[in-house]
């Protein structure tokens, strides 16, 4: 007897082949789906020699190679235009801000869930189901995302937009799996150059890394506009030319083009002044941050109290003890020793234990001289 039926997001790469088919395997009738979110032709050139993603045609097939053996129904949805409009302006607009985006988990929370879910309807589907690292259960009526168990490869931290109707659709069958274990049940399935495959680049639309590129190909204006500023330091000495402010990032050592007998860093991006200020290692360290557009998943809310928590500012962050204090749409988050290169645009995502709490996108930072 069938459990139910899924559709399962499928990129071609190992992770999602193997969540379609354990889903399989475990009861649940199948139908995959490859959405088509960047499209490489007249796209900017890029500097790899292979485009790994999962868009291209080599992806599709792969993906459409473990449907056939299974004989589950395969598709492709194409989300290009939904994707352009939202996740790649709010790229684009995000550095002219002087802020820092996150892109793939603005695309989880606004574009590949809500395509899915539609899709999940349209074709009479119970769930969703992607090959992320991490885990979705229900407890005290409240849906929560918790870390997979391959600390290496969790992913938890992509996923706390997400909402609660959003969860209670959502299947996530690797989150008490290692990534080695993965690949070793796709080769013994059959699919052993699937479980070959290089990982995927962090942002499908610049395969080769270089968003400065990137940018300067999507608007060829751009570096008429934010060229001639100055690199600053924090007491407003002058110190060189940047070559645009949207082109550094908070925490950024490399590629300033400037020697001063030690390192030093992005540690402010002043777009109103054009201004990119640096600093020493220990100057980009601060007390707090403000995070708003909270979407809280453990507690609905957690107003006018104070949360003893882990909390991430960046995916490859192990995380900092904190305290955070919700205040509307506002989280207060007090750091006790500190955090270095808080980087307004990315998200901030708080823990209990495994747990995910909720999260939202930096606003500022602050110090004990200017705590609001």
């Amino acid at each position: 007897m069938k459990k139910g039926r899924v559709l399962v997001a499928m990129s071609g790469g190992v992770d999602s082949s193997v969540a379609a088919i354990k889903l399989y395997e475990e009861g649940y009738e199948i139908v995959g789906i490859t959405m088509k979110t960047w499209d490489y032709a007249g796209s900017k050139p890029i500097k790899t020699k292979k485009v790994i993603g999962c868009c291209n045609l080599d992806s599709i097939n792969d993906a459409r190679e473990v449907a056939v053996k299974y004989g589950f129904p395969h598709t492709v949805l194409d989300i290009k235009k939904d994707f352009g409009n939202f996740v790649i302006n709010n790229f684009k607009s995000e550095y002219l801000k002087g802020r820092t985006p996150n892109p793939c988990i603005l695309c989880n929370t606004h574009i590949k869930w809500e395509a899915l879910l539609k899709k999940a309807e349209i074709l009479e589907c119970d769930y969703i189901a992607t090959g992320h690292y991490a885990q979705v259960r229900n407890e005290n009526g409240r849906y929560i995302i918790s870390k997979g168990i391959d600390t290496n490869k969790d992913q938890s931290y992509a996923l706390w937009g997400l909402t609660q109707e959003s969860l209670k659709k959502t299947l996530l069958p690797l989150g008490k799996f290692k990534k080695p274990e993965i690949k070793e049940y796709a080769k013994e399935k059959g699919f052993e150059s699937i479980a070959k495959k290089s990982e995927s680049y962090e942002i499908c639309f610049i395969p080769d890394n270089d968003y400065r590129g990137f940018l300067k190909h999507s608007d060829k204006n751009l570096k008429n506009r934010v060229d001639g500023g100055n690199f600053v330091l924090e007491d407003g000495k002058i110190v060189g030319k940047h070559e645009g402010y949207p082109f550094y990032t908070v925490g950024q050592r490399k590629g300033l083009g400037l020697a001063f007998g030690y390192p030093v860093y992005v540690i402010e991006i002043r777009p109103e002044k054009n201004e990119v200020v640096l600093g020493k290692f220990d100057e980009l360290k601060r007390n707090g941050m403000y995070v708003s557009k909270l979407n809280m998943m453990k507690y609905e809310s957690i107003q006018n109290k104070k949360l003893d928590t882990i909390t991430k500012v960046r995916y490859n962050d192990k995380g900092t003890p904190a305290v955070i204090e919700q205040e509307e749409d506002i989280m207060k988050v007090y750091f006790g020793s500190g955090v270095n290169a808080i980087a307004p645009g990315q998200a901030a995502v708080f823990y209990e234990n495994d747990d995910v709490i909720g999260g939202g996108w930096i606003d500022s930072s602050f110090d004990k001289n200017n705590l609001k």
